[in-house]
């Protein structure tokens, strides 16, 4: 590809923090979600705990790239050709030690396919890698009278943090899309959480349909909705358009998106989101 000329017109950038990590341990939680803990001097300066859905882009250089150090993203993405640009992928924190100074993140594998996947599987204590974060915007409103928090496996990590957030009675109904019983985890939380097994059913059926079936309660509502976009969808139209909830009481959003790959759907997703408001929002105004 070729290099971006000096003088193209391109938008301002404000990139988060850099951070080098160097990965402590490894664990295989179930047969298809991998942990990595990440720590090292690298982390001094990071933080994350104020959101419950607080991620990082993880940098993952093409290969032979070299890069200037110390390393900065800015200067390698106004300086470098896109092709030597690295490939960025996005993955919740599901957990931060700040006395340790280790963050915990989960991923979900589908074998040799992807990219963050495989690196997570084969990657061993010692080796290193670059993120940027955190980035973030939701936690559990301790003024909501009750939560529901929906999601397939990718939504995960995000829902057992605020779960294990929640304040000792407070109200919640979670409802999580695994592909079957085998990939079910323990989390820490007195709240109930059901655990829809997919089977050979299509992404999210099941979890559309739970949800619908819920018999809401009274008071004010505090949703957080994630996972496939086209499941999301579906339960935006029922929350804000049929139920009518204020867009404050809602964190929803697709995390991917069925026949695209995170570089695809990302690029995508902004026109995909209008799509949606337009379709959605004259009903529910």
């Amino acid at each position: 590809m070729a290099e971006r000329p000096a003088d193209a017109a391109r938008p301002a950038r404000r990139d988060r923090p850099t951070h080098l990590a160097r990965v402590v341990r490894t664990e295989r939680l179930t047969p298809h979600m991998q942990r990595v803990v990440l720590g090292g001097p690298g982390l001094d300066a990071f933080t994350a705990g104020e959101y419950t859905d607080h991620y990082v882009k993880l940098l993952f250089p093409p290969a032979g790239a070299v890069y200037p150090e110390p390393f900065d993203l800015g200067r390698v993405r106004e300086e470098l050709p896109r092709d030597q640009w690295p490939v960025t992928r996005t993955y919740t924190v599901r957990a931060w030690d700040a006395e340790a100074g280790e963050l915990t993140l989960d991923f979900v594998l589908h074998g040799d396919q992807g990219l963050a996947g495989p690196w997570a599987a084969g990657v061993r204590p010692g080796e290193e890698i670059r993120f940027t974060g955190p980035g973030g915007a939701y936690a559990p409103a301790p003024e909501a009278d009750w939560h529901l928090l929906a999601g397939d496996e990718s939504a995960l990590p995000a829902i057992a943090a605020a779960l294990e957030s929640l304040p000792s009675g407070a109200r919640a109904y979670a409802f999580v899309e695994v592909a079957g019983p085998e990939e079910e985890q323990k989390i820490d939380t007195a709240a109930e959480v059901v655990w829809l097994h997919r089977g050979e059913r299509p992404v999210g059926e099941a979890l559309t349909a739970t949800v619908r079936a819920l018999e809401f309660p009274t008071g004010r509502l505090h949703a957080f909705v994630h996972g496939e976009a086209g499941c999301v969808k579906e339960l935006r139209r029922l929350l804000r358009v049929e139920l009518g909830l204020e867009r404050e009481q809602l964190s929803i959003s697709g995390y991917w998106r069925l026949g695209h790959d995170e570089d695809g759907w990302q690029a995508s997703k902004r026109d995909w989101n209008a799509r949606v408001e337009a379709e959605q929002e004259p009903a529910a105004a």
